[in-house]
């Protein structure tokens, strides 16, 4: 058994929100449980004509943001299921790609669906993007540009991913037992 220490510590994660016409993208730093936003944005793939020049433009930024912030976690949007099989596949390449980049940094990584990362954030699983942001806003403390909503919506796939670690972390009493005693511990948590 391995205690937690010091769970107050600073720590970055990075959110990622994938697509293939537009990525967003959110780094926040937990300091004592409290979110401060580093940065966050989008990067515009309408421009590039090719599926390989998108890639390796995300592969760009995504591994230029890596390599300045050092993030210790990075958590992404599952893709979600829907009638084009084609944007699937694309989504799923992108979030392979952003994977690649984690492994290749030794960097933890975790998926999120969609309605998990709106309930989080927002406690309402259908909340629009409007309502993500404004929530975002609130916790963080900042006033976001409300026309970047794939960069808010990255920025609540990083808070729920914090959200989520610190409700497993408290949850264990302070020891590192992983998912099996979660969930062992937590039945009713488990739906």
């Amino acid at each position: 058994m391995t205690q937690i220490t010091n769970l107050g510590a600073e720590k970055i994660i990075l959110g990622i929100d994938p697509g293939t016409r537009y990525l967003g993208y959110g780094l926040i730093r937990i300091t004592r449980d409290k979110v401060h936003v580093l940065q966050y944005g989008v990067l515009n793939l309408t421009k590039y004509t090719t599926q390989g020049a998108k890639f390796l433009k995300i592969h760009e930024r995504v591994m230029g943001i890596v390599e300045e912030f050092m993030p210790d976690e990075i958590a992404i949007e599952s893709p979600f299921f829907g009638k084009n099989v084609q944007s699937m596949l694309k989504l799923g390449r992108v979030q392979g790609m952003v994977m690649s980049i984690s492994f290749s940094k030794g960097i933890p990584i975790t998926e999120y669906e969609p309605k998990k990362v709106k309930q989080s954030v927002t406690g309402n699983g259908n909340a629009s993007k409007e309502q993500v942001a404004k929530m975002v806003e609130i916790i963080s403390g900042i006033k976001l540009d409300g026309k970047l909503h794939d960069a808010t919506d990255a920025l609540g796939i990083a808070i729920c991913h914090h959200f989520h670690n610190k409700n497993i972390s408290s949850s264990v009493k302070g020891t590192q037992k992983g998912w099996g005693a979660f969930v062992n511990e937590n039945p009713d948590r488990i739906k």
